[in-house]
């Protein structure tokens, strides 16, 4: 898969893709991210990006001909079919949405700083804008690091068990269940037994009860469409609940 990133600062991009599973997964041929600066594509001497919004108000705003710019160039490489400006405007990331980002042969990242990007970039350029949250970072690069972090998961061979992609967070709608590892006793607290007792069976059944308990508790939002087998173990969990506050 290819993702071409369109940044004032693709020095930002360099050491977090040389390490863990992005850099290896750039070695294998996995993933390819390139990194295009729009300042290349300024026709002045100065090589200006932004300017003045009209209207008046605070601060800059990125122009539109580097950045139309910059993706054009990347046509012979890119396909440009999904060319998403990294907003906090934007449809906010779910992992419904990297899902579909990950079928992809190729993507186009932008982003933004400054006050903002002139909204034909928006109308014209991009397919999609994303947010990663409801807060303002100070550019699109770390929510494009989000994005290439959370794509490249998805994409065989990058995890080298995707057992472990399957029991993420999100990845079938739920939380995550509790883990544990050795000792199986620290400081007065104990790792289930049932997951050391080796009964395969039991521990799958533990685990999404315990999903689901901990989604009921952080993410109830979550519930509302989920099989009928969850619902089922959903109800063992509010019997338990109910119980131990009884006693």
């Amino acid at each position: 898969m290819r993702i071409d990133v369109i940044t004032l600062f693709p020095e930002l991009f360099a050491e977090p893709l040389r390490a863990s599973l992005l850099g290896k997964a750039i070695e294998k041929g996995l993933l390819n991210v390139q990194c295009t600066n729009p300042r290349d594509f300024a026709t002045d001497k100065h090589r200006t990006v932004d300017d003045a919004p009209f209207g008046g108000g605070p601060g800059m705003v990125m122009k539109c001909e580097p950045l139309f710019a910059a993706v054009e160039s990347l046509r012979d490489a890119n396909s440009c079919k999904r060319v998403i400006l990294m907003s906090p405007r934007g449809r906010r990331l779910t992992q419904d949405i990297v899902r579909d980002l990950a079928q992809q042969p190729d993507l186009v990242l932008i982003c933004a700083r400054y006050e903002g990007v002139d909204e034909r970039v928006s109308q014209a350029l991009c397919t999609d804008e994303i947010s990663i949250g409801d807060y303002v970072l100070s550019g699109g690069e770390m929510p494009a690091l989000v994005v290439i972090e959370a794509v490249s998961r998805m994409i065989p061979g990058v995890i080298g068990d995707y057992e472990s992609v399957e029991t993420d967070s999100f990845y079938d709608g739920i939380l995550g269940a509790p883990q544990y590892t050795r000792p199986p006793e620290f400081r007065g607290l104990e790792a289930p037994s049932v997951l050391r007792e080796g009964n395969h069976a039991a521990i799958k059944k533990w685990r999404r009860k315990e999903a689901l308990r901990v989604t009921k508790k952080r993410r109830p939002d979550l519930l509302m469409q989920i099989p009928d087998a969850d619902k089922k173990l959903l109800d063992e969990v509010e019997r338990e609940e109910r119980l131990n506050r009884e006693d």
